[in-house]
């Protein structure tokens, strides 16, 4: 299904269109700050300006071999009050000439929005292009949204977990062709894939999808 949500009516014809609604709304405040914490462009200079060892040679055919690599890694970004804006750590991070791509083992990213609420993602292995708007992450990916003033073992306000995430922040969107299980509190929705576009606020699904809707509180 593939649909622009409207806000929420006080019907109860289509119980599932206000979850979806809060759902999109609850999308269209994370996504920003998931792209600012996954995709991190301003981080990837390090992959650009690490000086390579040995003295200028003739240049070599290209070959899908790491140029350098960096093992049990911690990447920080400042901002300008001070405050750290984003992590970035795993065990190894390569990159490869040829493709222009980096490749990060046991990834874990950590941002901090300016409204002081925390996203954290982990994965096994992320993949990015060079200049960072196309970040893959493979493997046990589990992303979370924490309230601000939380700690990283509070609840989570939003949680996506899978075996595979796109984000891609020149037309920022955010994706998966694999399942993946989404939830906000005690709803919890099971899709077969899924694909948010934040510019049009469009959220679609195709194939089986299946969903836990708890009742919202009495007044």
């Amino acid at each position: 299904m593939s649909t622009t949500l409207p806000a929420p009516l006080p019907s109860r014809r289509q119980r599932v269109q206000p979850w979806l609604w809060r759902l999109q709304n609850l999308l269209s405040n994370y996504l920003p700050l998931l792209l600012m914490a996954l995709l991190a462009s301003g981080t990837w200079w390090l992959v650009k300006n690490t000086p390579l060892l040995g003295d200028p040679g003739e240049p070599a055919p290209l070959r899908h071999v790491p140029d350098y690599r960096m093992a049990n890694f911690e990447i920080q970004r400042i901002g300008a009050d001070g405050r750290l804006n984003i992590q970035i750590a795993g065990t190894e991070l390569r990159h490869y000439p040829d493709t222009d791509t980096v490749e990060i083992d046991q990834v874990r990213v950590r941002a901090v929005a300016p409204d002081g609420s925390l996203a954290i993602a982990v994965a096994k292995r992320a993949i990015s292009n060079g200049d960072g708007t196309d970040l893959q992450l493979l493997g046990d990916v589990r992303l979370r949204r924490l309230a601000p003033g939380s700690g990283e073992n509070a609840t989570a306000l939003m949680e996506v977990r899978g075996e595979f995430l796109q984000a891609l922040s020149n037309s920022e969107i955010l994706r998966s062709h694999l399942p993946v299980t989404i939830r906000q509190g005690s709803t919890t929705l099971n899709a077969s894939n899924f694909e948010y576009r934040h510019v049009t606020g469009q959220l679609k699904f195709t194939g089986k999808v299946q969903g836990q809707i708890a009742p919202r509180a009495a007044r």
